[in-house]
């Protein structure tokens, strides 16, 4: 009797099955990140005789919801303008993108007009430098890097965080002139015009600006090295600038409606010691997730205390093996639905705070915090009570879901702009 052949395993596997908890989240995410049907496109007279058309490029659709915690653009750091950048992050795949330059956010509006062309919602963010120095002793501390992450309104006190920033970026042109300062007695001489150039107009020159004429001019052969043997933290060439104390950072953040993230904490000498400490000055989360897979033991940290596990690529675009590509960093539907279940309620509270003092100052300043972040042109032609009401139904429209406009405190701005508009 002959012998039956084994039948050969299937190599083909199911996909796992969605979970109801997964397949809840995975509804909840899809209806902020797309609060709007696709909308046809609209005619150029159109176009041109509302400037209050919402955006036209398509919104929804299936799959996963992929969101991208952490970029660069050309206004910090980064080798892409922001427009590029998100037009990168189209091809990849991303419907969520979170632009967080170091120290300022002067290319999120760019990257909005950007995204509006693609479908993609902008979180408007920034990657602020700080400094974790528990006895606050002079010349002493770690550097801490800590993301921002606002709804589309941006920042309730923008002034407040803005000044914050500016002293930040004022304190990197002190510090890259001390950094090429130590490279010159290190016999590796870099002009400062060189550097400047790198960075670009307007630019406040970082860390990454001075590694690449490093290598421009033949000193190292990569960033990688020019940070592991002259610019790293520890390294011969390094300097501070005029960093904020990491726990004060937090705490502005706070103040004005964002949600705090810790950066790289794989980075830190000790994390543990920084993540308690921010925690009680009210971190919300800290990276957790990277492109290569790693999560081992900052995981148990995030739980240890109560954070949100995030993470992103950190996209410079400098490209090279050692950089990891956009929208790498796919985040869990449940931890998106996690970050958005503890953010939008803060946003919707910022977005109610800029609207009701419009509502009670609607001056051209006023106006134009509303409009910061915003798809609208002819922002100098627009009476700030006449046309209130449009704006802020506008505002309304993009930033918010169903449920958020439905708010009783929003509806009572809508009542004082057109109390307003009926005196004049």
């Amino acid at each position: 009797m002959g012998s039956k052949k084994k039948s050969k395993p299937s190599r083909s596997r199911k996909k796992p099955r969605t979970s109801a908890d997964q397949a809840l989240a995975l509804d909840y995410v899809r209806a902020w990140a797309y609060p709007v049907p696709p909308l046809p496109e609209p005619s150029a007279a159109d176009a041109d005789a509302d400037d209050f058309l919402p955006a036209q490029a398509a919104r929804g659709g299936g799959g996963d919801v992929l969101f991208e915690l952490h970029s660069h653009s050309n206004h910090s750091d980064g080798f892409l303008s922001p427009s590029a950048l998100v037009e990168r992050a189209h091809r990849n795949g991303v419907k969520v993108l979170a632009l967080t330059d170091h120290d300022t956010m002067a290319g999120i509006p760019e990257a909005v007009l950007a995204a509006s062309k693609f479908g993609i919602r902008i979180i408007p963010g920034v990657e602020i430098s700080a400094l974790y120095n528990p006895r606050e002793v002079a010349g002493a501390g770690e550097p801490v890097h800590i993301l921002a992450y606002y709804g589309t309104c941006g920042p309730s006190r923008p002034d407040e965080l803005y000044n914050m920033l500016l002293s930040i970026r004022d304190g990197r042109y002190l510090r890259a002139e001390n950094m090429l300062a130590k490279l010159n007695i290190l016999k590796v001489p870099i002009k400062w015009e060189h550097v400047t150039k790198i960075a670009g107009e307007g630019v406040a020159p970082g860390r990454l600006h001075v590694a690449r004429a490093m290598v421009e001019a033949g000193y190292v052969e990569n960033v990688r090295q020019a940070f592991n043997k002259y610019l790293g933290n520890d390294g011969p060439a390094y300097a501070r600038g005029s960093e904020p104390f990491a726990e004060a950072v937090v705490q502005l953040i706070s103040r004005t409606g964002g949600i705090s993230a810790l950066a790289h904490p794989w980075s830190l000498k000790n994390p543990d010691a920084i993540v308690r400490s921010l925690k009680g000055a009210g971190l919300n989360g800290m990276e957790v997730y990277r492109s290569d897979g790693k999560v081992d033991g900052f995981s148990e940290l995030a739980e240890k205390y109560g954070l949100l596990k995030l993470g992103g690529s950190d996209f410079h675009g400098r490209g090279g093996k050692d950089e990891s590509d956009i929208g790498t960093v796919k985040l869990a539907i449940t931890t998106l639905c996690g970050f958005l279940k503890m953010a939008r309620p803060i946003w919707c509270s910022a977005m109610k705070d800029i609207l009701h003092k419009f509502a009670e100052e609607p001056s051209s300043t006023n106006l134009g915090n509303i409009l910061k972040f915003g798809r609208l042109t002819n922002v100098d032609d627009f009476s700030p009570i006449d046309t209130g009401i449009d704006v802020v139904n506008f505002c309304l429209s993009s930033w918010s879901s169903n449920d958020e406009m439905e708010d009783v405190e929003l509806e009572e701005v809508r009542l004082k702009l057109a109390h307003y508009g009926a005196q004049r």
